[in-house]
């Protein structure tokens, strides 16, 4: 009995051991207990991906993770130096200097968040081509249809002021997107007809677009999809120039005195991933590589963020309990049940 109750002993004793060395020997996640970083993004999809990666990493993985504010190239920029670990949402072919930083190995291009990648352009609302019956609202230009053809309607969409030209709302100074279209102005033959006018903020240019919806004004704008805005008010995009690879280099360089006309380029939406952090982490790594949503999908969430109805924290969690399936295919199945069983408050 005495023999039994030693061996007992030293069996429960190794089995302690092993599961001490096991949780000891775990690959470490989060930097060791030092917050995930991410970059703060100013649009809601990237808002939405960021809250969606956020949430999944503190309730599966117990991390903790914090956002960090700047402009996008600031961001990107700290990827590549490793003071910030995650960018969210980045369409591929969009920046010279990330595409340069993953070829060269100083961060990683990860995985294929959205199905079919984004639509952008330049975009109308739909009254200003078909009217609006029910808003009284006459079509100002019916057979408006492509980005060149605004040349000639430049004083339906007067800038308030400089009437004598029109007004295109490119994006914010600090976005890629800003100095792309400034160049697509350019191209298209535009920029002694239009004031090309930034807005000083993502929240602003918002605005500008939604206010316009609502009063029933024409105005040109540049924009994407997934996005609320578009979720919810009709517009259509202009068509462009075929994508051309050599016009779009003379487009992605803002230095190029006269610019070529081109579609922006077919993209992958991924997630940028600094080196030091994919190295790491590679649960992070396999999460950024297996999330992928089709464009309704994250268009109804999208959805939901207008008006203030929830935040993108909310949506995040507000698609994980609507789509456990989904969650259990990019995860482990013992962390998918973690996500899975709380909330975030």
């Amino acid at each position: 009995m005495r023999k039994y109750i030693l061996f007992k002993t030293l069996v429960v004793a190794a089995m302690s051991f092993l599961a001490n060395g096991s949780a000891i020997a775990a690959p470490p996640i989060c930097n060791q207990g030092a917050p995930v970083k991410f970059a703060e993004l100013g649009w809601d999809s990237g808002r939405f991906y960021t809250e969606l990666f956020r949430v999944i990493l503190e309730r599966g993985y117990g991390c903790k993770t914090e956002s960090i504010p700047g402009t996008n190239a600031i961001s990107q920029n700290a990827l590549i130096t490793g003071d910030l670990d995650v960018f969210a949402e980045y369409p591929t072919g969009r920046t010279l200097a990330v595409e340069q930083a993953a070829a060269e190995g100083k961060l990683k291009l990860v995985g294929n968040l959205l199905q079919g990648g984004i639509q952008e352009g330049f975009y109308v609302p739909e009254y200003v081509i078909k009217g609006d019956v029910s808003r009284n609202i006459k079509p100002l230009a019916p057979d408006l249809q492509s980005v060149p053809q605004l040349a000639k309607y430049a004083t339906i969409f007067a800038d308030d002021e400089d009437p004598s030209k029109g007004r295109i709302l490119n994006c914010p100074i600090g976005w890629q997107c800003e100095s792309d279209n400034a160049q697509k102005i350019k191209a298209y033959g535009l920029a002694s007809k239009y004031t090309n006018f930034h807005p000083g903020t993502g929240a602003a240019l918002d605005a500008t677009i939604v206010s316009a919806f609502q009063r029933g004004k024409p105005i040109v704008f540049y924009y994407w999809q997934p996005t609320s805005i578009l979720g919810k008010y009709k517009a259509i995009r202009l068509t462009e120039a075929p994508y051309n690879e050599a016009c779009w280099k003379t487009i992605s360089d803002k230095a190029t005195a006269a610019p070529c006309p081109s579609a922006s380029p077919p993209n992958t939406v991924k997630a940028i991933l600094s080196q030091k952090i994919s190295a790491s982490e590679p649960q992070l790594l396999a999460l950024a590589n297996n999330v992928s949503l089709t464009m309704d999908s994250i268009q109804a969430q999208l959805a939901k963020l207008d008006g203030g109805k929830m935040t993108a924290r909310q949506a995040a969690d507000d698609y994980i309990q609507a789509n456990p399936e989904s969650v259990k295919q990019w995860l482990p199945s013992g962390i998918a049940e973690k996500v899975l069983a709380s909330k975030s408050q």
